[in-house]
C-alpha cells in the first residue's frame, strides 16, 4: 500500500472515530424553571451528560423574570417558552443557542388569565397553549416566524366548581396536553374534577369542543397532569387531591376509564399532594410525584391492557417534588424538589423500573420544571 493510501486510510479512521465520539457524547442542556420568591434568577441552564450523569455549573441564567415556572421547548429546539406565574399572568419567548446554551428573551405577551402554570407548543411549532390556574382558563398564542409570540387569539374560560370548598371553589386549569395527532387537546381542571377536551385546528390555531366535551373524574379528585402512552392507545391522569392515578383507554378523542390506583403505600396515612406524571419511552413504567410524602411512585404497565401495578415509592431526598423528568437516554430520572432547593439525580433500572440515588444533585432555589435540549458543536 502506498504512503498516500495509508494516510487516506488513517484520515478516514480518524474521521469515523471523531464522528462516533461526537455522536456518543450524550451532552444535553438542562433548562430549569423556578419560583423567584427566595432569590432565584428565574431560568437556569446547565450541561448534562447522559452517559455519565454529570452536571456542569450554571452556564446561563435569566434575570428580571418573576416566576418563570413551567417551560416548553419548540419542536425545532431553537425556541423556549415559559409562563410568568403571577396575577395578570404572562408568557415569555426566548431564542436558544444549542451550541452555547445561551437564552435571549424575545418578547412577552399576556397569558389571558391569572396564574399560568403550564405551557405547551403544538407539533407544527405555530401555536403556544397556556393553562391559567388562577384564571380557570386556557389561551392560544400564535408563534411568529422569528419564534416570538403574538397576543392571545383565543381564551376559553371554564365554569363550575366541585366538592372541596377550599380548593375547588372555581375552575383551576392545571395542564394543557396536546395529543400525538396534534388535534386532541386534554385539559385537566382541578377545580371542576373534569378533563376537558378540545380539537385543535393547526392551520388556524382555533380550539373547538371535543367529543365528548369533558371526562368526569371522581368528586374531589383534582386532576392535574396528564400523559398518553407511547402506543397512543392509553392515557393517564394524576390527581392532586385524592392521591390517585386513573388509567383510560384512548380512541377517537374519547377517554374511557378502566382503573384508578393510589399513589401511596397502603400503610401511609399522612398528608400528600400529587403533582407530575411521566411514562418511560419503552412504555413499560409510569412514574408520579407525591409532594409532602416526598416520594416518586413507580408502577409497571401491563403491555396488553395498559393497567398499572404498584411497584414502590422512592424517596426524592428532598421536599415537595414538583416536576421531574426521565432523561432522553432513559438511564436517569431528575427530580425538582421545590422546597428543599435541589434537583436530585437517580439511576433508573430499565428492566425493573426502580430508581437508585446517585449522590449527585444541583442546588437551585425553588426548582419547578425541567426540560432538555440536545447540545450541538
Amino acid at each position: 500500500m502506498s504512503f498516500k493510501n495509508i494516510c487516506l486510510s488513517c484520515l478516514s479512521f480518524l474521521l469515523i472515530l471523531s464522528f462516533k465520539s461526537y455522536s456518543q457524547t450524550g451532552d444535553y442542556y438542562l433548562l430549569v424553571g423556578t419560583y423567584t420568591n427566595k432569590g432565584s434568577d428565574g431560568m437556569y441552564v446547565y450541561k448534562f451528560n447522559t452517559q455519565t450523569g454529570d452536571f456542569s455549573e450554571v452556564i446561563e441564567k435569566t434575570s428580571g423574570l418573576k416566576n418563570p415556572t413551567f417551560l416548553a421547548v419548540a419542536p425545532n429546539q431553537k425556541f423556549v417558552y415559559s409562563v410568568g406565574e403571577t396575577q395578570g399572568g404572562s408568557v415569555h419567548a426566548f431564542s436558544f443557542d444549542n451550541k452555547t446554551g445561551k437564552l435571549i428573551k424575545m418578547n412577552t405577551q399576556s397569558a389571558g388569565g391569572d396564574g399560568p402554570c403550564h405551557v405547551s407548543v403544538d407539533k407544527t411549532g405555530k401555536w403556544v397553549l397556556v393553562g391559567n390556574y388562577g384564571g380557570g382558563s386556557l389561551s392560544v398564542l400564535p408563534i411568529v416566524k422569528d419564534g416570538s409570540i403574538g397576543a392571545p387569539t383565543q381564551t376559553i374560560k371554564h365554569e363550575g366548581q366541585s366538592v372541596n370548598a377550599s380548593r375547588q371553589e372555581k375552575p383551576h386549569v392545571h395542564s394543557v396536553n396536546i395529543a400525538p395527532n396534534n388535534v386532541d387537546v386534554f385539559v385537566p381542571d382541578l377545580g371542576i374534577d373534569k378533563i376537558v377536551s378540545y380539537k385543535l385546528d393547526a392551520k388556524t390555531g382555533h380550539l373547538t369542543a371535543g367529543t365528548p366535551a369533558a371526562t368526569k373524574t371522581a368528586d374531589g379528585a383534582g386532576p392535574r397532569h396528564f400523559t398518553i402512552h407511547p402506543n397512543g392507545k392509553w392515557a393517564y391522569v394524576i390527581q392532586e387531591l385524592n392521591y390517585t392515578v386513573t388509567a383510560y383507554d384512548y380512541a377517537n378523542g374519547a377517554l374511557k376509564e378502566k382503573q384508578t390506583i393510589s399513589t401511596l403505600p397502603a400503610d401511609y396515612k399522612g398528608n400528600n399532594s400529587c403533582a407530575d406524571i411521566h411514562i418511560s419511552a419503552d412504555g413499560k413504567f409510569l412514574y408520579g410525584s407525591n409532594r409532602f410524602y416526598d416520594h416518586v411512585v413507580i408502577y409497571s404497565i401491563d403491555q396488553k391492557t395498559g393497567k398499572l401495578t404498584y411497584i414502590t415509592n422512592e424517596s426524592v431526598l428532598g421536599k415537595t417534588p414538583r416536576n421531574f423528568m426521565i432523561d432522553p437516554s432513559g438511564e436517569w430520572v431528575l427530580v425538582a424538589n421545590q422546597d428543599s432547593d435541589n434537583i436530585v439525580l437517580f439511576k433508573r433500572d430499565k428492566e425493573k423500573g426502580t430508581l437508585t440515588p446517585t449522590g449527585k444533585e444541583i442546588k437551585v432555589s425553588m426548582p419547578v420544571c425541567l426540560k432538555m435540549i440536545k447540545a450541538s458543536k
